[in-house]
């Protein structure tokens, strides 16, 4: 891939890619990819084809994909490994947040809150203490597109946490048009939640908010780290410095920690989520509407299991 490929709108950029390594397009054939999660013991990457309602497994070490699991009315969307190495996922079509044991059985861990249907799982992280922590905009009832067209239950589109011993859902954001994607901190004391408000509402947010996690669980601040120029935020990591890696229009788009934006990589088509992989997680994968792409970095992300 050319150096025009790499937008460098700062000097630090320059240390974050190599403008020699090509942006390989690995896999094609899906209609919205998302979701995007590695298994390093299986040298292995899942991701959802929200539309199609599949979530498909590329062998690397063979180059080689196939379908993991579909055609069940999931229309799963964003995934996570917990940190007994499951699966995490958030499902459309059924509107709850499953996990998937080690003997392939599924678990529900949240479906309701206050007696009322969840709207629709977006995104999710598990946090070093096991709290599942999700985002769940209307996404996927708003049309039978990326799940079934159903009515809102929920009052609002929330960002919730589950408590790992006793299975409580507690709204711990409750201000977003549509929240998105989520990540910590390296540290885990602070939470970067996407607001893609603008998909849906005219004039609507597209930034990236910062809170601080306290103590119980609950969440203070919230201030706008970033807006979006070039389109609205989706899913996004962190590297092992802090660097914020996040989808953004046809591209990923890097970020200090502070905010400033560093430099972006040209996709050529919008960008939905993107994780860190390979051995060393310095391979980025990249989910983008039709196809999911790496690249090799010499960052490496920071570890989340």
């Amino acid at each position: 891939m050319a150096e025009s490929d790499f937008d460098i709108l700062d000097d630090r950029f320059r240390t974050l890619v190599k403008t020699a390594a090509n942006v390989e397009r690995i896999w094609t054939g899906g209609r919205w990819t998302e979701g995007a999660v590695y298994f390093p013991a299986l040298r292995s990457l899942l991701w959802s084809d929200i539309p199609n309602d599949r979530i498909l497994r590329w062998d690397e070490c063979t180059g080689e994909t196939g379908v993991f699991r579909g055609n069940h009315g999931h229309y799963t969307n964003g995934h996570t490994v917990d940190r007994q190495g499951r699966l995490v996922s958030c499902e459309h079509g059924t509107r709850r947040v499953t996990r998937t044991e080690h003997d392939g059985s599924i678990t529900v861990l949240a479906d309701s809150y206050d007696g009322r249907k969840l709207n629709s799982p977006n995104d999710v992280v598990v946090r070093s203490d096991g709290s599942i922590w999700f985002t769940d905009p209307a996404y996927g009832i708003d049309s039978d597109y990326e799940g079934f067209k159903a009515p809102q239950e929920q009052d609002g589109d929330y960002v919730f946490r589950l408590d790992p011993d006793n299975g409580k859902l507690t709204v711990v954001a409750d201000d977003f048009q549509r929240p998105n994607g989520l990540a910590f901190s390296v540290d885990e004391q602070t939470l970067y939640i996407v607001d893609s408000g603008f998909s849906r509402y005219k004039d609507g947010n597209r930034h990236i908010r910062r809170f601080a996690v306290d103590a119980d669980g609950s969440l203070s601040g919230g201030e706008v780290l970033m807006t979006c120029q070039t389109g609205i935020y989706d899913g996004f990591r962190l590297d092992t410095e802090g660097r914020i890696w996040t989808s953004a229009g046809t591209g990923v788009e890097c970020y200090a920690p502070d905010g400033a934006l560093l430099g972006r990589i040209k996709i050529g088509e919008r960008v939905a989520n993107l994780v860190f992989g390979g051995p060393k997680r310095n391979r980025m994968f990249i989910a983008g509407t039709t196809s999911i792409y790496s690249v090799m970095l010499p960052v490496t992300g920071a570890k989340t299991f």
